[in-house]
Order: C-alpha cells, then structure tokens, then sequence
C-alpha cells in the first residue's frame, strides 16, 4: 500500500511540474486522418495532426500533386507557391509562425500559421480550398479529407473507330484523335480491310478523308492507328523478318501521307506474354526505331500504345521506345472485371513503374470508357494530373457518353 500511495504522489508531483501546453496535446491526441485526392489515398511525408480544430497536412506535399511549384527560402522560413492557371499566374508567400500570408502581394489571415515538423511545413487545409481553387471536404466519423483537385488545362488524345461517329463532335479541342482504320491482318499483312479496324464507309457526302480533314482544320491531331494483336504469332513475324517489317513500315507511313494524317499511332498488342522476351523486346525496338525514322521524314508524329508495366506482357521497353516514339500511352485497363472501373492501385503502380523508364511528359494514361464511369473517370485523371502526365488518351469515342464528358469538363480543360 505504501508503494502505491508514494508512485500516486509521484505522478502527481510530475504531472504538476510539467509545463502545459494545450496545443501540443491537443495535436497529440488528435486521431488519425486520411487525405484522399481527387479519390485516392495521397501519401505523407509527415502525418496530418489537428490544431485548435484546424487540420495541418504537409504543404509541399499536397501542392506539388495539383501542380502548384513551391520554393523554400531556409533564411527567412518563407515558403512561395506559384499556380498557373487559365487566369494567369497566381503566387502565395508563407512564413512559418506568420499567421499573415501574401496572396498575389495582398495580405491573408491564417487561422493557424504554419508550421515545422521534422523538417516538413504543416499549413492548414482549409488555405488550400480558399487559395489554390481546390475543393475540400472532411468526413467526421472517418476522419477522412477529401480534396479535389483544381480544374487543369491537360492534353486528351481520343480514340476513333467504326462504332464513334455518333460522338465525332467530341473531336473538337481534343489534343489529338487516333482513327482505328487499318491493322495488321492474321496473315501478317498491313491491310485497311477486316472486320473491326478497316476503312469505313462514306455517311452519304461525309468521307473518312473528310473527317480526317476537318479534325486537322480544327486543331487536333489526326493519326492513323494501327492495330495489331500476337495470338497467332502474327506481330512477331512482321517484327522479326527484316524485309516484311520493312515493307509493313514503308505501307503504313505512305497510307499516313496520301490520305492527309499528321502522325502515326501504333497500337500492336500481345508482346512478351511467353516465349524470350528480351528477344522480342528488341525486335519491337528495331521495329519503332525504323518507324520514327520514317515518320520524321515524312514529318509526321509516332505515338505507341503499350501494355503497362505490371500487366503480363512483358515485350515493353519503355525507356527505348521513350526515345522514338513523341508519347507513349500507358494502356492502364483489362487488370480485371471490365464491366467495373480500373483498380486505382494497380493504375498508380502502372504510372509510377512507367515514371521509372521515361519522363512524364512523354507519358499519356490511357482511359478505357467500357469500364469507367462519370464518377471514377474524374479519379483516374486526378492520378494524371497528380503525376503531371502529358494528358490521357480515351478509349474511345463512342462509349464516352455525355454525362462523363461534362464531368470530365469539370476537372480538365481541352
């Protein structure tokens, strides 16, 4: 009984000499939050923590993923943030303890000024939602903040094929269109007949020939796509056989001049799923390296479509074809259930693994319509815009769908 009435003592005595620092505790104790951007988790350098009711997150950290460059200035603890947006350019000067920040050169209250925590700014969310156009919304019971990201001029390539004449109109400000009109046939012939990716037929007075002039008059883009699959080996034969990969190349870049297109978009799928990879992977790299010279020369564009990096097909070198081809499309789709939108773990691992072999501004996320919705389309281009990728590309007209179009207006400018 004396030992327990001597350690009550104790920790009172301790309790009583312990400075009190209401702020300190309150963040302390304040229970775990979560930062969802634009629907997806964001990773944290340093945890957000509550004060006075006000929640802290890592400034650079939240900044950078929706575009907005930051410069630290050690000397005076000054943190400058600078957006460009449709408006122009718009600059916000920090300073930590300061609860007065400038936004373009006018004074700004805090509520709470900023803070250093191992060697991170904390600054509170809400500044993010006033100053940088970003929504923000906080769930109590999950302590969850989600933020959505600010609306952002970006780069979307479309896909065109038999079935997208119903949503040509989309056509107009998009970055760039790839017509699905030719393939590489089963016998391993560059051909514009078939069934799915052939030469369509004239609408009564509108021609292929016309859509694909009047999509350049509008200044977008138009490439012809071509489409090829390896389920019979039928890919690997134009690649490896020097004198039909040469014939296949000089087929399609004089089909891309004679009908008036600006660029090629190659979309041969299937590669390095079995058999020698690395031998397949330099033969697709001989093959696009003869492509992009071809194309320069004719001055047009080359654009590849290409498995990700964590799908099965490993016939892929990102960081080879990065240096011939002027953007790749990470096909980031087909992970599982098609009818559901994509898993967003499995597309930010695509991204990443991509960001690893080649810079994002040669990398477009490829968006498949077939499995996303008017809701989930807007998080998988929150990850493009959280990794400044060059844009996204849509698969494809067609299944787009009004409603996901005007969602997508929302969140991106094009």
């Amino acid at each position: 009984m004396r030992w327990k009435a001597f350690i009550s003592v104790f920790l009172m005595v301790a309790l009583l000499c312990t400075p009190f620092n209401n702020e300190a505790i309150h963040a302390a104790a304040a229970p775990k939050v979560t930062i969802l951007l634009d629907g997806y988790p964001l990773p944290f350098p340093e945890e957000p923590i509550i004060i006075k009711g006000y929640t802290m997150v890592p400034f650079r950290a939240i900044a950078e993923a929706i575009g907005i460059k930051v410069q630290y200035e050690n000397s005076s603890k000054r943190i400058t943030a600078t957006r460009q947006d449709e408006s122009g350019s718009h600059t916000v000067v920090l300073q930590l303890n300061n609860t007065t920040a400038q936004v373009d050169g006018q004074p700004v209250k805090l509520a709470v000024p900023p803070q250093a925590k191992n060697g991170h700014t904390l600054i509170p969310l809400s500044f993010f939602s006033r100053q940088f156009g970003a929504g923000v919304g906080f769930e109590n019971k999950t302590k969850t903040v989600a933020i959505t990201s600010p609306k952002r001029s970006m780069y979307v390539s479309g896909y065109y094929a038999l079935s997208s004449f119903s949503e040509r109109g989309m056509i107009t400000g998009m970055g760039s269109v790839a017509f699905g009109w030719s393939r590489i046939d089963r016998e391993s012939s560059f051909t514009t007949e078939g069934t799915d990716f052939r030469w369509p037929r004239a609408a009564g007075e509108i021609t292929p020939e016309r859509i694909v002039q009047e999509t350049a008059a509008a200044g977008t883009t138009p490439y012809l796509m071509v489409y090829a699959t390896d389920g019979m080996l039928e890919l690997t034969k134009v690649i490896e056989d020097s004198n039909l990969r040469q014939q296949t190349i000089d087929s399609i870049v004089d089909l891309a001049v004679q009908k008036g297109f600006q660029g090629v978009h190659l979309d041969f799928e299937g590669l390095g799923m079995t058999g020698d990879k690395q031998k397949v992977r330099k033969q697709f790299n001989e093959f696009v390296r003869l492509m992009s010279e071809q194309t320069r020369a004719a001055n047009l564009k080359l654009s590849l479509a290409l498995h990700p990096i964590n799908s099965v097909y490993q016939g892929y070198d990102y960081r080879t074809l990065a240096a011939y081809a002027d953007e790749l499309v990470i096909m980031a789709y087909a992970y599982e259930d098609e009818s559901r939108p994509e898993p967003m773990d499995k597309v930010d691992e695509a991204i990443r693994l991509a960001l690893q072999e080649t810079e994002a501004g040669k990398l477009v996320l490829g968006i498949s319509m077939g499995s996303e919705n008017a809701q989930s389309v807007n998080s998988k281009i929150g990850l493009a815009k959280r990794y400044n990728l060059k844009g996204i590309a849509l698969w494809r007209l067609g299944l787009i769908g009004e409603e996901a179009f005007h969602e997508m207006k929302k969140s991106i400018s094009f």
